[in-house]
């Protein structure tokens, strides 16, 4: 478990934190800009002291104010990726790799050979960091924070300084990472994109306060944390898995608790698990079975939840179809179809709404034995 309560003030502001987390997975500090997001990773890391509180990984104490204990950094056996990629300028990327290694044995080289092939690094090993482009430091950066043998990984808006066409490079690489390295990470960012598609726990932050703590799937399915997660592309996340291709149409089928969802197609063979964002501004609502319309993905459900954006223009609606979904429909929708809770209705989703921003891999749970670094 990450166990973390943290309390420090800056000014007028403050962060105050308490929560738990599973260590085991990816889990995404969440929330808007000046949230207190980066503050709290420095914490972790030891670069800024709580005033009182008590941080722990998987056991082991890094503070405790009551305690007296305030590991630094370098003892925490954290590995730190920043925004900017940080490299040393006078070291090859070999060299920078290399920095932090805290064994120079058979295995230790292994483990350097298997980082460097995770990240697809081998070509750039002998190039300096001014040849590099950003993506690539960014992935030399990574593997310099993993071949510390870290017990927990921080990564504070990796991809924030990168354009999209050097994010849509980077992604793969972490979701690799995720999926096949047994270290934890707690990845912090403000980008619903990264989230979806990396995040199986989210730490939702706002205002120097947590308004939330749990799986993805949960806590984008509240209507309640709209305000915090962003109205604009607001909506649930479905956890489903591959079921087939059609190659003749260039869709896919996933399949999940409702039903079959089609999809442009995915290059993902089929048992592959994969989270689906679905906005709700990409919902539609009918109170019959519809004929004759080309929207292919048509869920019959019923309303849990109803709430009024600020303006009144807007409605949101919380949708049970064997999963939770949200939709979005006009305050004149909504009173002339008297949407109300408990109320049947039927959910129409475009399959061309469902782009590849809106999907990402589910990760496998995996955990660490820090007895020898092995995974189990």
């Amino acid at each position: 478990m990450l166990e973390v309560r943290a309390r420090r003030s800056f000014g007028a502001f403050s962060l105050d934190v308490d929560f738990a987390a599973e260590a085991g997975r990816l889990i995404a500090l969440f929330g808007r800009s000046g949230a207190g997001k980066t503050l709290l990773v420095n914490m972790l890391a030891g670069l800024v002291r709580p005033s009182a509180g008590r941080i722990a990984v998987g056991g082991h104490v890094l503070f405790d104010s009551a305690a007296g204990i305030d590991l630094p950094p370098e003892r925490r056996r954290l590995g730190y990726v920043f925004q900017e990629g940080r490299l040393f300028p006078h070291f090859s990327v070999r060299g920078n790799l290399a920095y932090g290694m805290r064994r120079r044995d058979a295995a230790a080289r292994r483990e350097f050979d298997h980082i460097v092939a995770l990240l697809g690094i081998e070509a750039l090993l002998e190039r300096r960091p001014r040849d590099l482009s950003g993506g690539e430091k960014q992935r030399v950066a990574i593997g310099r924070a993993l071949l510390a043998a870290p017990r927990l990984i921080l990564m504070d808006e990796p991809l924030a300084a990168l354009d999209a066409a050097r994010k849509a490079e980077i992604l793969p690489y972490i979701e690799r990472l995720r999926d096949e390295l047994a270290i934890p990470t707690v990845y912090v960012s403000h980008a619903m994109e990264e989230i979806v598609r990396l995040a199986d726990t989210v730490v939702l932050i706002s205002n120097g306060r947590v308004s939330a703590v749990g799986p993805l799937e949960e806590v984008m399915s509240r209507l309640d944390l709209r305000p915090l997660t962003g109205r604009y592309e607001a909506g649930a996340v479905l956890a489903t898995t591959v079921e087939s291709h059609d190659d003749a149409d260039g869709l896919s089928a996933l399949r999940f608790p409702g039903g079959r969802l089609l999809v442009p197609r995915v290059e993902l063979p089929p048992g592959a698990r994969l989270r689906v964002r679905i906005r709700a501004r990409d919902v539609s609502i009918a109170l019959a079975p519809p004929k004759n319309v080309s929207i292919l993905n048509i869920f019959k459900g019923t309303i849990l939840e109803t709430g009024e954006d600020s303006g009144g223009a807007q409605v949101d609606l919380l949708l049970d179809i064997g999963a939770p979904l949200w939709a979005r429909v006009t305050a004149r929708s909504f009173r002339e179809l008297a949407l109300t809770p408990g109320a049947p209705v039927y959910a129409l989703i475009k399959a061309v709404a469902i782009d590849r921003h809106s999907l990402g891999r589910a990760g496998q749970p995996r955990f660490r034995d820090d007895s020898d670094g092995s995974a189990i």
